[in-house]
């Protein structure tokens, strides 16, 4: 430790040179390039002399051995993939942060293909001239949803800009106060109708909207109602809303298409698995909505991208916007979006094939035995630094869908015995695989509904490495 100046200095004076570093290390590095090793070098000197210079207290002189630790822990860190694979034990099935959904082997196999081959991606193997990718996924999702057309963008918000852009630049759009969400990352739907060059026209109130409210705003200006489904959040109580068959008898009668934005978009009705009952997409489609959008990586388990569906004439339209070439999807989202539709069409085959139906329709018993076999591998008998146990826990759904709903989960309670549940928290977001949890009542829990069965050995392992350093002593 230090305390005076001199003491600052004398650190700064005692900080190694590059090129002696990377002599010392001599061939440690491996095979890692010569000039990533040199800039791992050089950030980590870098920062121990900004540590200094701040007058960090735990600044000590340190041994070539300790400089040598660090340069390498450095140099390893330097080389990792910044995007790394992580253990979801946060029982959130949709985590946002976490990459949302995630996809079956099978999906990734067609990722593979994607990528280490050619693709007909825009080549038309019947005519042997260019093709359409659109048309690639367009036939399985009219297949799937009952509509009469289909175009897929890079994600659901583009898909709403996309659609306002085409059918109502320049004129108004009129959506009911109480729609008026904001979804992640800060976008609100008054910022997107924005940006289209539409205008926004607010009608009835946040908890109550009459089709009463609608039809005294239509004029000649207006191009179209729009209706977004608040997956997000939940006003309850003194409460009203227009149905979509409704609104579609207003529209229509006045010459206007009708528009839904159903955000985390299902293609199967999850109440029978006590879940909330959501509007499907085929159920909107049903009801005559002109156009409805949806997310690719929510509820329907895929990648991320932005679906449009609905009549043909409205969707060609949309289609023919440049603005869609700037939102379009590429080989790799086609691929793995094509291979999770194929799945509904046999919707029981969905529900045990696509991970995020899985996750959120297991049965509680499953998730149990999962948890005790994770106990069973990480039962040690060597000096306690840690006490666990099995605990009933909630799940969430995530993505903004069902956010008042919980599920019924099993998680294995973690109690370090000499420092902060916080520090354990800290220490497996360190680990070579990282293992990301939740803090609950000074407990470190993993909620196992989000641990796959073939991710329990590596989850274990990193446990009992964690542990078995005495991280918590």
């Amino acid at each position: 430790m230090y305390d005076l100046m001199t003491d600052k200095k004398q650190l700064l004076c005692a900080l190694p040179k590059i090129d002696e570093c990377l002599a010392g290390l001599g061939d440690r590095a491996g095979s890692i390039p010569a000039r990533l090793v040199k800039l791992a070098v050089r950030h980590c000197i870098d920062s121990e002399r900004q540590r200094i210079l701040t007058d960090d207290k735990d600044c000590v002189l340190l041994s070539h051995e300790q400089w040598d630790e660090r340069l390498l822990a450095a140099i390893t860190l330097k080389s990792q993939m910044n995007l790394r694979r992580v253990i979801n034990g946060t029982g959130v099935v949709i985590h946002t942060n976490l990459g949302r959904s995630i996809l079956s082997a099978p999906m990734v196999d067609a990722l593979q293909q994607a990528g280490a081959y050619y693709t007909n991606l825009e080549f038309d193997l019947n005519t042997g001239k260019r093709g359409s990718r659109y048309s690639l996924v367009e036939e399985i999702i009219c297949d799937l949803t009952g509509a009469e057309a289909a175009l897929v963008v890079n994600n659901n918000a583009a898909a709403v800009l996309l659609v306002l852009d085409t059918l109502a630049s320049g004129k108004q759009v009129i959506v009911s106060r109480g729609q008026l969400v904001e979804i992640g990352g800060s976008f609100r739907i008054p910022d997107v109708i924005g940006k289209s060059g539409a205008h926004l026209v607010e009608v009835g109130a946040t908890n109550r909207t009459h089709l009463a409210d609608y039809e005294k705003e239509i004029n000649n200006e207006t191009a179209l109602l729009l209706k977004v489904h608040t997956s997000n959040f939940r006003v309850i109580g003194f409460t009203s809303e227009v149905s979509a068959e409704d609104l579609v008898t207003l529209a229509h009668a006045n010459g206007l298409p009708v528009v839904e934005d159903l955000g985390s978009g299902s293609l199967v009705d999850l109440s029978s698995f006590g879940l909330p009952p959501e509007p499907t997409v085929q159920q909107i489609v049903k009801a005559g909505v002109d156009v409805v959008t949806f997310s690719g990586d929510k509820l329907l388990g895929g990648p991320q991208a932005g679906l449009i569906v609905g009549k043909k004439e409205v969707i060609n339209r949309i289609k023919r916007n440049p603005l869609n070439r700037a939102l379009r999807i590429d080989k790799f989202t086609l691929a793995s979006l094509e291979a999770v539709l194929r799945n509904y069409y046999d919707l029981d085959q969905a529900l045990t094939t696509v991970p995020t139906l899985r996750m959120l329709t297991q049965p509680v018993e499953l998730i149990k035995r999962r948890a005790k076999r994770l106990m069973r591998r990480i039962h040690t008998t060597g000096r306690p630094v840690c006490s666990f146990c099995l605990r009933p826990t909630m799940s969430r759904v995530g993505g903004g869908a069902m956010p008042e709903h919980g599920l019924s989960s099993w998680a294995v309670a973690f109690k370090p015995l000499h420092m902060p549940v916080s520090a354990m928290e800290k220490g497996l977001r360190k680990l070579t695989i990282p293992v990301i949890g939740r803090i609950e009542d000074d407990l470190f829990l993993l909620d196992m509904r989000t641990v796959a069965d073939n991710e329990v050995p590596d989850l274990a392992t990193s446990l009992l490495t964690f542990l078995e350093q005495g991280v918590l002593s």
